[in-house]
Order: structure tokens, then sequence, then C-alpha cells
């Protein structure tokens, strides 16, 4: 009846996994507790979880990226302390097999469900925005996309109490993920949480390369887009090219796990070095699908904030195109010591450090661009600049790495952890901070506490040197990665060093979660914050902070680069009387939810061979998309006057403070 599934699934044995259960029950109580208090499941309901608004959606995306850095940073602080009592002597808190699950758990959920939604969120709430369009081309595949992206990471959740998650590596090499080495559930939680979500991400791939190709307003051409959409763009081509590779990798997996196939054993003519190709031409174009996007934010701060025009605005677009079609020719270098010869080692290890001249391009851009200019160190440049420091100590690692004789050497130890840390966090996450504070008014009408901003910046930048640097040193002397049982007590002192900056970025969370509270708190008095605080050169900051359900009631016509930052400066903004017409918007759906629900139970049943359920949740999905298919009411008229009352309460908000604004 339940399949595999049984009371012994549970693992009381482990306490702090029970407590860590418990813990999550009793914070999931109070809120629901708090919700159902202050009657707001119907609101909920009505205009977030149902909504097709790509604001909304951005923003849940976000919300949802910064619950899940809570699990991995807390996954990452368990790592650390692991470490340090094994290099003291002692055997630490954490048997191997649950580290291993840990280890695993930390780079999936960081890099998918950290990552990914960040980066995706700011797509949504700004790229439609830039564009000058009211939504995204399929609001409802929004939706879809983001709820199949909820239940991957709620999968991964299930698997803290409901069995056990991968003991493999955050890619799950074969023969370590087959059913000889892994014959529980971890492997199927893992390639099931990452089926899901990575259908999610395709979808919103395909609908944000029709949107910003099909959708620009008026005059806006590709060469008059402004940078964040441009690499937003490339972002989304990346992602239908590859994870269509990850769904085939992970299917053949499935395949060899559940129905004995062999693609990727060394019986009956498999080869488990076929899946380390496959899953690395997903995997390093992966890299850039998250980094991308952050570059167009570094571009967007730094014009900004420099009080200039963006420097060499063609060639940082060139070196973004190159970037996207180098990334396919890079992949073998994460693994240069499995035997594939000289000739192709020296092949990708060029390409390697190729790929390594565009981004310094961009490094360039951003440098002239704030040369000579007016700098204003809010905290969005402050991560501008710390990702520029940072970024490049990353990325001059990552050259070293790509000599195949270093690699042989400093290949699978700590150096190479601290090489993507590097990349990543100094890189996506710092990115995505930026981009939050500057846009974060644009999305809620509201200005983020700046002094906590900057109380975040420093303890998170302080916090990250202190916490990988030291790993730079250990690689050298010879600590390889995944260690938890009696390290070398040689290790200790640098791990202890890791472990305290650690506990900085644990104050810089701190400190967001501060700020977005005291925000919160003294939100009464920003109300009259306008469209554009910052004097911004794009057309977002053109409609007023945050823009209404319709974004725009007139489409702007675009005639220069930098749109609002020449329309700001014509004598003739309001000189004529705007001529409404009726709007057409989409309708909020409850389809979505509705296909993530039953997916999400086919996901989990799969997993434990509950096959009765298997097919009716399969069945029930495949119905509600079909009932879905022939909704033919899918969007409703804005009466002009809603419209003329609307704009003209944000008209009377920003005469009141002196500000101007343009339609």
């Amino acid at each position: 009846m339940l399949g595999k599934l049984t009371l012994n699934s549970i693992p009381f044995h482990e306490p702090i996994i029970m407590g860590t259960i418990a813990t999550i029950i009793l914070i999931g109580i109070g809120i629901v507790g708090a919700i159902t208090y202050c009657n707001k499941w119907k609101y909920l309901w009505s205009e977030w979880f149902t909504s097709v608004d790509h604001k909304k959606i951005g923003i849940m995306y976000i919300i949802m990226a910064f619950v899940m850095l809570l699990r991995g940073f807390a996954d990452a602080i368990m790592m650390r302390a692991q470490q340090v009592l094994a290099s003291s002597g002692q055997s630490g808190f954490l048997p191997p097999h649950h580290y291993d699950q840990i280890f695993t758990a930390h780079g999936v959920i960081m890099i998918f469900f950290v990552a990914m939604p960040l980066v995706v969120g700011l797509m949504n709430i700004i790229v439609p925005l830039q564009i000058g369009t009211r939504d995204v081309a399929f609001p409802f595949l929004n939706n879809l996309s983001f709820w199949f992206t909820v239940i991957g990471a709620i999968l991964i959740n299930l698997s803290l109490g409901i069995g056990e998650f991968a003991q493999t590596g955050w890619l799950a090499y074969p023969p370590l993920s087959g059913p000889e080495y892994s014959p529980g559930v971890g492997v199927d939680y893992w390639i099931w949480s990452l089926q899901l979500a990575g259908i999610g991400t395709t979808l919103t791939g395909i609908n944000f390369i029709v949107t910003i190709l099909k959708m620009r307003t008026h005059g806006m051409t590709l060469l008059k887009m402004p940078v964040f959409t441009w690499t937003s763009l490339c972002t989304n081509i990346l992602i239908i090219a590859s994870f269509p590779v990850l769904a085939t990798t992970l299917s053949l997996l499935t395949l060899d796990r559940y129905l004995d196939f062999h693609f990727f054993s060394n019986e009956m003519g498999g080869n488990m070095m076929m899946y380390v190709n496959l899953i690395w031409i997903w995997g390093h174009p992966e890299v850039y699908i998250l980094v991308l996007p952050i570059f167009g934010v570094f571009s967007e701060v730094v014009a900004t904030f420099s009080h200039k025009s963006l420097f060499g605005y063609t060639s940082l677009i060139g070196a973004t195109v190159v970037i996207t079609i180098l990334s396919f020719l890079v992949w073998l270098h994460h693994f240069f010591t499995m035997g594939a010869g000289a000739n192709v080692n020296a092949f990708f290890g060029i390409m390697t450090m190729v790929i390594a001249i565009p981004t310094g391009v961009k490094i360039f851009n951003w440098l002239f661009t704030m040369y000579q200019g007016r700098i204003r160190l809010h905290s969005s440049m402050l991560w501008t600049i710390g990702f520029l420091v940072t970024f490049s100590l990353g990325g001059m690692s990552g050259v070293l790495l790509a000599i195949p004789g270093a690699d042989f050497v400093l290949h699978n130890s700590l150096f190479l952890i601290a090489h993507f840390h590097n990349v990543i966090i100094g890189g996506v996450v710092f990115g995505c901070f930026a981009g939050i504070a500057y846009w974060f008014p644009k999305a809620f009408g509201v200005l983020l506490n700046e002094k906590w901003g900057i109380r975040a910046f420093w303890f998170w930048i302080l916090g990250f040197f202190t916490a990988f640097m030291p790993l730079y040193a250990l690689g050298f002397m010879g600590m390889t990665r995944r260690l938890s049982q009696e390290i070398d007590p040689q290790f200790h002192t640098m791990l202890v060093i890791a472990a305290g900056g650690t506990i900085l970025i644990t104050c810089g969370i701190i400190c967001q979660f501060i700020q977005l509270y005291v925000t919160i708190r003294d939100r009464r008095f920003n109300r009259d914050l306008t469209g554009d605080p910052w004097g911004g050169r794009t057309l977002e900051w053109s409609t007023s902070s945050p823009p209404p359900f319709y974004n725009f009631a007139i489409l702007p016509k675009i005639n220069e680069r930098d749109a609002f930052w020449h329309m700001k400066k014509q004598a003739t903004m309001h000189q004529s009387t705007p001529q409404y017409t009726n709007i057409h918007m989409p309708k909020n759906s409850s389809t979505g939810i509705i296909m993530a629900f039953f997916s999400l139970l086919f996901g989990f049943s799969i997993i434990w061979h509950i096959w009765w359920l298997v097919c009716i949740s399969f069945l029930a999905t495949l119905i509600s998309w079909i009932i879905k298919s022939f909704d033919e009411d899918l969007d409703y008229h804005v009466p002009i006057q809603d419209i003329i009352t609307i704009e003209n309460h944000h008209l009377n908000k920003r005469s009141n403070t002196g500000m101007h604004h343009v339609n």
C-alpha cells in the first residue's frame, strides 16, 4: 500500500534531525496560526499564490530563496563545526552518513533553491518593466514555473524527516548514485527534486526569451535594451539549451535505478564517463546562468551610482554574447584528472583561459564607468565594489585551475572549494543583494534601511574572506574536500579561522533580517516614495514605485539607450494630456498551484514506489493541464476610469514630493 515507506523511514534515532524537525513544525504551526488569526488565507490565495503578476511572482521567488538560504547556511555551519571538532582529536557530532547528506543537500539547495530563485526573481520583477510591457508573454506559465520550483524545494526538505537525502555530492556521479551503492531513497529524492524544479526553470527560459524578443515596447531595438535585459536574454538562452540535457541525464539515471538499465555502469555496455560529460555539459553553463544576470545588475548599479552612462555598452553586450557561446566549450575542465588525454585537456584548458577575457572586459567596463564619476556609496554600490575584488580573486584562481598540470595537484582539494565559493558568493550572492537593495523601492515602494544594509555588507564580506581564504591555504597543504572524521590536526587552526568566518556571515544574515524588520516598521514614513529615488537611467524607473498591476497605463516609446534618463530631460513631458484606453490583463489562476500539488504527490510517491498514488497524481496533473487548456476566459478589462483613478493617485504623490514622472 505504501511501497517502501514504513515507520522506520523516520530517523527517530537521530537527535539532531528530530530536533530540527520539531523546530520546523513549531515554526510552521506559528506561521499558520498567525495567518489564521489575522484572517489572511483568502488574501494570500487570491492575491499571491494564484497571481500571474510577474512582480508578485518575482517577490515570491526571492522570499523562497531566503527561506532556503537559512536551511542551506545551517548545513554549512554544521559542516564547518564538524570539521573543527574532527581536527581537534574529537569524533564530532555528525556521523559520516549524516555529514554526507548535509554536504550534498548544501550544494543542491544553494545552487538550485537559493541562487536560481534569487536570479529568476529579479528577472521577473524587472525585465518586463525595463522593456516596457505589462507582463511576461505567458503569465500562467510563469506562475506554474514558480510552483514547480517550490515543490522541488519541498521534496528536499521532506527528505530531512522522511527517509534520507543523497550521500553522493551535489551532482551524484555513478556508480555511487547507482542502486548498488545507494540502495535507499536518497538519490531518488535528489533526482525528482531537480527534475521537477528543472521543468519550472525550463518553462521560465522559454517564457522570458519570448517576452524579450517579442514584447519590447515601441522603438526598443535590441541595441537599445538595458544591459540587465540583455544578460537575462543570454541567461534564458542558456537555460533552454542546457536544462533539457539535465532532464535527459536525470531520466537516464532514473532508468538505471528503477528499471535496471545500464547507461552509466560498466556492465552491458554502459559508461559512467558519459554521465560525467552530460552532467557538466549542463553544469558549467549553469554557472553562467547564475552569473550573467548579475553582470547586468552591476551594470545598472554602477551607471546609476556613478552618475554616468555605462562605459562601453556595445563591448559589454558583445562580451556577454561571447561568454554565452564559450560557456558550452569549457565543461571538461571539471574532470581534467579523469583520463581524457593530453590533447583534450589542452583544448579545454585553453578555452577556460579564453573565457576569462570577455569576463575581464566587463570588469574594465565597470571600472571605467566609475572612473571620474560622482560615486555614491549606497549599499548596492558597496556590494558591487565588494564583488569586483572578490570575483577577480575567484577568477584568477579559476585561471590557475585551468592549467591541467595545476589541476592535477589541486583537484578535489579545498582550493577548489574556495575557488567556486569565491565566484558564486562573490559574484552571484553579492550581486543578488545589490539588485535587491537597488530595486527594493521599485518592488515595494519603500527604501530599505541603509544603516543595517551597510552593516550586513561589512559582516558578509569580512566573513567571506575569513571563511574561504584559509581554504586556499588548506588546499595547498593537501586537505581534500568532504573530510568529516579524524582530520589531520595540522589543519585545525585554519579550520577554526574558517569557522569564525561563518559566524561573521551569520551576523550579516541577521543584519539583513533586521534591515527588513526595520524597513517594515518604518514603512509609514516612506509612503510618499516616487518612481525614481536613485536618479535611475532605465525604463523601469519611469513608472511608480511600486508599479500598478498593469505597469504602464500607456506603453512608452523609446528613442535612446538610457531611455528614462533622456525622457527626464525633456521639457515637454507633461504638456499633453495622456489618452488612456481599456487595458487587457491576465486573470489569476489556481491551476498552477493545483498542478504543482499533484506533481509533488507524484514525486513523493515515485520516490517511495507507491505506484497507485503515482498513477493517480500523474493523471490528476494531466487532467488539470487539459482543463486549463480549454479555459478561454484568460483576461479581463481594466476600465478607463479605474486607470485614471490610479494614475491620478500616483501623480498626486509625485507632485507632493516635487518629483517628476512620465508614462
